[in-house]
């Protein structure tokens, strides 16, 4: 056991003695590790020489992995909390479907059906019931008429009930939903240049509207503002002219995609054909513009009975179907 354990030892000695006189080779390697991550500028000034270190070719330091931007940070935080989540947002859409009047009108047409089948299934087994009870098949022989009668009262309840939602359900069916709303088409991105003009064509589209509604109404006087057709030429003028600017605004929009993934050289005559069209809109607005302070003018002067204002609004229709037609050729 004793010269087992000397003759470990021994070897443990003369590995340990190996890694000792190792020792330059170790620190020389890994000196020549450190110097791949020392700038140039800082070789000079190390203690030791530079001639006593072999020339190592410099290799690029290794990429340090980027954290996300702060903004987009802000932003994904921004979305969640406005309930962006995809399960709250697909939670949402379906209870949107769920409230919509065609949704509650099919299931009104099942359950209305579903019950017309239980009345009549109830009609015919109390029919039949009166039918056997009358004709003494209960007994032998033997006709029970009170439960003839009972049998036959429970039919005609039972078949008023299931008249009613036969009735119900013809109703049901011959029911026409209200034309939805059109959704309101969605606003250029906030970096475009045509989102401000569009925002501004939003808020005259909602003053026009309501213009022309109390246009369309008689003044306490009993007679009408002006005329109707007037104001159907000028609410299908405006909705024209409005398509119109938003096909120039989606052009834009196409414009300042194509420059951002433009060369360098490019970016400038797409930039000055984007703020040719930017005039263009502007002016586009500024005509829809006129023909709402028109209509603003007309519904002021339909209780004074003047008439210049009345004739303005159809002069500013005029004008804005021209622009529109313009607008469209551009478009």
């Amino acid at each position: 056991m004793g010269q087992g354990r000397r003759k470990d030892f021994g070897e443990f000695t003369a590995k340990l003695e190996k890694h000792i006189e190792k020792l330059p080779d170790y620190a020389q390697r890994a000196q020549e590790k450190l110097q791949r991550y020392i700038p140039p500028s800082e070789q000079g000034s190390s203690s030791r020489p530079a001639q006593s270190r072999p020339a190592q070719p410099q290799r690029p330091r290794p990429p340090m992995p980027q954290m996300p931007a702060m903004p987009k940070i802000s932003q994904q935080l921004t979305s969640m909390a406005s309930g962006q989540i995809p399960v709250v947002a697909e939670a949402k859409a379906k209870w949107a479907r769920w409230n919509e009047p065609a949704a509650k009108l099919e299931r009104q047409k099942r359950r209305t059906s579903r019950a017309l089948t239980f009345w009549i299934l109830l009609t015919i087994l109390c029919g039949l019931y009166a039918f056997v009870a009358g004709a003494g098949l209960l007994k032998a022989g033997q006709a029970d008429v009170l439960q003839a009668i009972a049998g036959g009262a429970f039919t005609v309840i039972f078949g008023t009930f299931g008249v009613k939602s036969g009735l119900r359900l013809r109703t049901l069916k011959r029911t026409v939903l209200p034309a939805a709303p059109a959704a309101p088409p969605p606003l250029p991105p906030a970096r475009s240049v045509a989102r401000a003009p569009m925002e501004r064509l939003v808020e005259s589209e909602a003053s026009l509207a309501e213009l022309l509604r109390q246009l369309s109404q008689p003044t306490s006087l009993g007679t009408m503002p002006v005329s109707e057709i007037a104001v159907a030429d000028a609410r299908t003028t405006a909705a024209e002219a409005a398509q119109a600017l938003r096909g120039l605004a989606g052009r834009i929009q196409a414009i300042e995609r194509g420059r951002d993934a433009a060369p360098e050289r490019e970016r400038g005559a797409l930039d000055a054909a984007i703020k040719q069209l930017r005039e263009q809109l502007e002016d586009g607005l500024d005509g829809y513009g006129g023909l709402v302070a028109a209509a603003g003018h007309t519904v002021a002067a339909s209780s004074d009975g003047m008439t210049s204002s009345k004739e303005s609004l159809s002069d500013a229709t005029d004008k804005l179907a021209g622009l529109a037609m313009a607008l469209r050729e551009l478009s």
